[in-house]
């Protein structure tokens, strides 16, 4: 009786503390989510050929997944952590000065997220590089369908519900064909953007 007993309190006591420790797990995932997963769209204006930034407009609509890859690093206000990611956009046409359609991606991205000061706000840097192909030269000429981007800004991330945040960014755009067509003019310009994030 007395080794049955000894036995029941054994199980009791590991059931406990297998329980407890999934539940500060689960309950440190939930505050420090790795899955990042988000809608976006954006919209952006540049030169082309000539030095006005009223030259050419975009219009970008996609989805980010991104995973944090880090723990916190540094001690002061630059303390964060790194985040990579990757986004598809099948909305991207340039309205002006012609109307051109395509499908970007970028398949790197990487993003310093600030740690959070108590606040519902979260700035963040981003560094990222891509493509995009359209369904005609871009920019229009003796150019290319295939051209490449690389993207540098920031924002910030605005808590509205636990693990939920609206996006608000800016960056600067730079998209060139790299010689791939006969004549390889720049798109560098400014895109303002919108999301809406899920972190699990």
């Amino acid at each position: 009786m007395h080794e049955l007993r000894c036995k029941t309190a054994t199980l009791l006591l590991a059931v406990t503390t297998v329980s407890a420790t999934l539940a500060h797990s689960q309950s440190a995932e939930a505050q420090n989510p790795k899955w990042d997963f988000g809608i976006w769209a954006g919209g952006a204006t540049g030169e082309e050929a000539t030095n006005s930034f009223s030259e050419a407009q975009i219009l970008t609509g996609g989805f980010y997944v991104g995973r944090v890859i880090t723990g916190e690093l540094g001690n002061h206000w630059y303390r964060g952590r790194f985040e990579y990611g990757f986004d598809v956009a099948p909305l991207f046409v340039q309205f002006q000065p012609q109307r051109i359609e395509g499908t970007a991606f970028d398949p790197l991205i990487f993003r310093w997220h600030s740690s959070p000061r108590g606040g519902a706000i979260t700035p963040f840097l981003e560094l990222s590089g891509g493509a995009v192909h359209t369904t005609a030269n871009f920019p229009a000429g003796d150019t290319s369908t295939f051209n490449f981007i690389t993207r540098g800004g920031g924002g910030l991330l605005v808590l509205t519900k636990p693990n939920q945040a609206l996006e608000v960014a800016c960056r600067w755009w730079h998209i060139s064909n790299a010689n791939l067509g006969t004549r390889n003019p720049e798109f560098n310009g400014i895109q303002v953007s919108v999301g809406y994030h899920w972190m699990k």
